[in-house]
């Protein structure tokens, strides 16, 4: 009998399983844009742990192991900020990175933030990123901006009504 996914919130106990996984799963990212200093590859386990205190994060099990995670926060203006999408890469293609971004979006439309109601969903990703931004154009987000970070790096900003 095989396991199920499930996704459920991250919590401290989880920090360093998702930072091991942030690392495995970024190094494609790395590789595809030729710089291995990018954040999620240098980003230290308190900061991880102040991003899930900050914000909300989930996780996606297959059993006790940790397979793919997201984690957002709600700014002040009314925009989730979607932040480090990421999937074991032995899972992907399976629809799990939808899962947890549907996930991550009926989080915070389900809360309701007194000082700040949420009014868009935004998130990143690189311009060589095509999986990425297939997955997200697939889920509703455009393209709203680019910002040139290098010869190697555009950041494309894609976000969508809530």
């Amino acid at each position: 009998m095989g396991l199920s996914v499930t996704i459920s919130a991250a919590d401290a106990r989880d920090a360093e399983h998702v930072l091991k996984l942030q690392y495995l799963c970024y190094q494609s990212e790395a590789e595809l844009y030729g710089d291995w200093s990018i954040e999620p590859l240098t980003q230290s386990l308190d900061a991880l742990r102040a991003e899930l205190e900050e914000g909300h994060g989930l996780v996606a099990r297959l059993g006790d192991e940790v397979v793919a995670s997201v984690r957002a926060r709600v700014d002040e203006d009314g925009t989730v900020r979607i932040a480090k999408l990421i999937v074991h890469p032995r899972m992907r293609r399976h629809g799990l990175g939808g899962r947890l971004l549907d996930a991550i979006e009926r989080h915070f439309a389900a809360v309701p933030e007194a000082a700040s109601p949420v009014k868009r969903f935004q998130l990143f990703t690189g311009h060589r990123s095509e999986v990425n931004l297939r997955l997200y154009r697939s889920k509703g987000y455009a393209q709203v901006a680019t910002r040139e970070l290098g010869p190697e790096l555009t950041l494309v900003t894609l976000e969508k009504a809530a």
